[in-house]
């Protein structure tokens, strides 16, 4: 399943969208993480470096 994104917990660092292989993490018009599920590969990598624990397995 792709990985979801607590955007009350993220604080827009983009550390998910530098270790993500297919490029399914981008920042949203507010700054915060967002994932495109449709091309989301499930490696869950984002889950690893995420210094807020934002992002989760859905």
């Amino acid at each position: 399943m792709p990985v979801v994104v607590s955007k009350d917990i993220c604080i827009g660092c983009g550390a998910c969208i530098g270790v993500c292989p297919t490029s399914a993490l981008s920042l949203d018009a507010n700054g915060l993480a967002e994932c495109e599920e449709s091309i989301c590969i499930d490696c869950l990598a984002c889950i690893g470096v995420c210094p807020t624990s934002a992002i989760s397995q859905k």
